[in-house]
C-alpha cells in the first residue's frame, strides 16, 4: 500500500493519535459482536493506519540517525 493511498485524515495524525485509533479498532474487532461488513471496513482502516504509523516510525529513525551522525562528527 503506497502512501498516496492513505486517506488525508490519517496522514494528518500523529503517532499517538494513530496508536489510539488502532487500539479502538482492535477493541471493536475483538468484541465479536460487529457485523462482517463493519469488520471489513475496520480492517481496511486498520491497515491504512498501520502503514501510516510505519511511515512515521521510519521518518523518526531517519531523524535519529541523522542526529547521531551529526553528534559523531563534532
Amino acid at each position: 500500500m503506497k502512501s498516496k493511498n492513505i486517506l488525508g485524515d490519517i496522514k494528518s495524525k500523529s503517532i499517538k493519535e494513530t496508536k489510539n485509533e488502532i487500539n479502538i479498532i482492535l477493541a471493536k474487532l475483538e468484541k465479536n459482536d460487529t457485523d462482517l461488513e463493519a469488520s471489513i471496513e475496520d480492517y481496511h482502516r486498520l491497515m491504512q493506519l498501520n502503514h501510516h504509523i510505519d511511515s512515521l516510525f521510519k521518518e523518526k529513525v531517519k531523524e535519529i540517525s541523522a542526529l547521531s551522525k551529526e553528534i559523531k562528527n563534532r
